[in-house]
């Protein structure tokens, strides 16, 4: 079978069909996600936890690609815990700025010095504490579900 050019053509606008129902997709899904921002830790507030802990909410919410992701800078008074062991069904990262962490998982422990990362997959039972002399700074990134309350 043979087309002609114009044949050709009047067929176009059928073909581009599937990309600008997947663009317009995308579109739709990224205007629900959390943009593309910068977060100056002088302008995050923080608020004091019960176990002593100042948190400071950096961002909340879901990615583009649907995960709920939430992340948050902890300071952690020496030999505190921010909350007793316990599991969930997101992931979670620790990223140490300041201080020794001790990080538990299933109850092995690790320690967190200036640098570091933890890293807990989901459902695994974990915990923090400062075991150093001087506060503790920290980040936590959790994603998946659950995290954000999302």
């Amino acid at each position: 079978m043979t087309m002609t050019r114009r044949e050709m053509c009047l067929l176009l606008p059928g073909a581009m069909m599937p990309v600008v129902a997947a663009s317009v997709a995308e579109a739709s899904e990224q205007g629900d996600s959390l943009p593309s921002a910068s977060y100056a830790f002088a302008t995050l507030t923080a608020h004091t936890a019960a176990s002593g802990a100042q948190v400071r909410e950096i961002l909340k919410g879901k990615l583009a690609t649907g995960e709920s992701l939430e992340t948050h800078a902890t300071t952690l008074p020496p030999g505190a815990m921010p909350h007793p062991p316990h599991h969930h069904v997101h992931s979670e990262m620790f990223f140490m700025r300041e201080g020794t962490l001790e990080l538990t998982v299933n109850g092995k422990t690790y320690p967190l010095g200036p640098g570091s990362v933890g890293f807990v997959r989901s459902n695994d039972e974990h915990g923090v504490k400062n075991v150093g002399t001087t506060a503790a700074n920290y980040f936590v990134v959790e994603i998946g579900p659950g995290a954000a309350g999302v």
